[in-house]
């Protein structure tokens, strides 16, 4: 199938959580000039999402092959192993805020705005997620990101972004040389029917991550994913 491009679905900021992101108390001085920023940046975001469901043609030891396309892991590959499809994805804040904030000249402005991308990143994965549910009849799902893990480093973005196509024409995310996308704000990664959660962050050590969202199990690789 072709990839599916979702870009109309509504963008408002929480105002309410948007306060407590930035610790600015009720009545501050600054609740006028935040509610001024909130409104450009409603009317100015477009955040996108790209998908493209492929069919899982072969795997090998630490390979999986998608839609004619060689991705290398073997955490991919075993989680993926009673998986005959998956869904590769890219979600942006959008390229018309990325513009917006960076015509802001006040640096409090440029921190307030940076979190309004995150807010609108945020607003176009859910609108995926909820889009990959209701169309595709998914239940549990489970998501791998190109430089997540050492075993799924982020010049496996380039095979991604293969399978994507011209993403830079479809939603406006562009990827450097150096494998980052361009606006920054952006996501991208593989969800799959899975029997069994999980999370990346289950197979990694680092000690302080804010974006942690389950703990590290020492032993997990050895126990699931360790080759022979």
């Amino acid at each position: 199938m072709d990839a599916v491009v979702l870009d109309q679905f509504p963008f408002q900021i929480d105002f309410g959580h948007l306060q407590q992101r930035l610790r600015i108390k009720e009545g501050s001085e600054h609740i006028g000039e935040l509610k001024d920023l909130v409104a450009q940046a409603e009317t100015v975001g477009r955040p996108k999402a790209l998908y493209k469901m492929v069919f899982v043609e072969d795997k090998g030891d630490d390979y999986v092959v998608a839609g004619s396309v060689i991705f290398t892991s073997r955490v991919l590959r075993v989680n993926l192993a009673s998986s005959y499809r998956i869904f590769a994805y890219l979600a942006t804040c959008g390229t018309e805020l990325e513009v917006w904030a960076a015509s802001l000249e006040d640096l409090l402005h440029q921190y307030w705005a940076n979190v309004m991308m995150e807010m609108a990143l945020r607003s176009a994965f859910s609108a995926l997620r909820d889009h990959l549910v209701d169309r595709w009849n998914l239940a549990r799902t489970a998501t791998m990101s190109p430089g997540s893990l050492d075993d799924w480093p982020l010049p496996q973005q380039r095979p991604l972004f293969t399978l994507l196509g011209n993403t830079e024409t479809s939603v406006g995310v562009r990827l450097t040389d150096s494998y980052l996308m361009l606006p920054i704000k952006s996501v991208s990664g593989i969800r799959f029917p899975t029997e069994e959660s999980f999370e990346s962050c289950q197979l990694c050590p680092r000690p302080v991550c804010p974006g942690r969202r389950a703990p590290y199990d020492a032993t997990l690789y050895e126990r699931k994913y360790r080759l022979g």
